[in-house]
């Protein structure tokens, strides 16, 4: 059964709060959403470009605009869609992860189910996801973080001269919090080691991206002297990454919009297993159709952090849902993505 058209249109989403991180402050995000119609039937799926990947919303709609032009797919045919996608774009992995959702999505509801049954997972293991507190104030932080009880696992950003004030201010805000800190590569090897040796008092689960994405090897010589696990995020974009740091670090972070979508991830996931080390699911800043994608693959990894839809004020879907922290999916067919409104989709 062929597809009869893609389509994709942006929508404006605005932060509950400006969201800062050492690379800079976001207070809106402008997501893709691209759809995939047949037979009365229509697949949803979602772009959260980041230009630190090269990709903004006008290449997503450039990139879709080509694609789209010589789009043939076959309901079902995921893996040859996926191949399609790659020969047809280099890079661009927002895109193709919004095509994958959607192609994925439609599959699901033609033959009613949802995409975690059709991808074999129990949605009973959904981990608990994190809610991450951007850089601020240590008092708004620490006000953040107290608003935040329901979520018993905090992601605070760092990477600022004043990270030791504000772990102090959001630990005593939530003191049987676990917490993870994500630098997003902010430090050199040698501050990482220091800040990490710092930060080991506030009781740390795991560090995220300490030193710059090309660093591979300052990466592993901050796992070789951390006290605490190191994970990486920007330093490994796809499953072809893992090799070149499986030394380097103790997890690694998955993102749909670093990998290409659903099949990239599952690649990815599976590479990290093979090679011994954790996961985690990570987003962008992303509506409920781009988390609840990613969240469908969630009983395949150690730990989540998919929370971007809920830093979003004005959220246009609805799907995954949160309940004292744990991952709930959508029991409809495919993603299980409901529109807010009649208008949106």
């Amino acid at each position: 059964m062929p597809l009869t058209y893609l389509t994709h249109r942006i929508h404006t989403v605005h932060l509950r709060e400006p969201f800062r991180i050492s690379r800079g402050t976001q207070t809106i995000a402008q997501p893709v959403i691209v759809t995939l119609t047949a037979d009365g039937l229509t697949g949803i799926g979602e772009a959260a470009p980041s230009s630190f990947y090269g990709e903004t919303t006008a290449t997503v709609l450039a990139t879709l605009e080509h694609f789209g032009a010589q789009f043939s797919y076959t309901l079902g045919d995921i893996q040859s869609l996926h191949n399609d996608l790659n020969n047809a774009l280099r890079l661009n992995p927002a895109a193709k992860s919004a095509v994958m959702s959607a192609a994925y999505d439609l599959f699901g509801k033609s033959v009613g189910q949802p995409l975690y049954r059709l991808l074999g997972l129990d949605p009973q293991r959904t981990p608990l996801t994190s809610f991450t507190i951007g850089i601020a104030e240590p008092e708004e932080m620490a006000r953040k973080a107290g608003e935040a009880q329901l979520y018993p696992i905090l992601k605070v950003k760092v990477g600022t001269d004043d990270d030791i004030a504000r772990l102090t201010a959001i630990r005593h805000a939530r003191p049987e919090a676990i917490i993870r800190v994500d630098a997003n590569g902010a430090w050199t090897p040698r501050q990482a080691i220091t800040m990490i040796e710092r930060l080991q008092p506030f009781d740390i689960q795991f560090v995220e991206q300490p030193v710059a994405a090309h660093d591979i090897a300052g990466l592993a010589w901050v796992r070789d002297h951390a006290p605490l696990p190191i994970f990486a995020d920007e330093s490994c974009v796809t499953a072809l990454d893992v090799p070149r740091v499986t030394s380097a670090v103790d997890g690694i972070v998955v993102k749909l919009a670093k990998t290409g979508g659903i099949l990239g991830a599952l690649e990815q996931i599976t590479a990290a297993r093979l090679a011994g080390k954790q996961t985690m699911l990570g987003c962008m800043i992303e509506t409920s159709v781009g988390i609840t994608a990613a969240a469908h693959l969630s009983p395949l990894v150690d730990y989540a952090d998919l929370d971007g839809n809920l830093l979003i004020l004005d959220d246009p879907f609805t799907g995954v849902t949160v309940k004292e922290g744990k991952l709930i999916l959508p029991e409809k067919p495919g993603l299980g993505i409901t529109p807010r409104d009649s208008e949106v989709g």
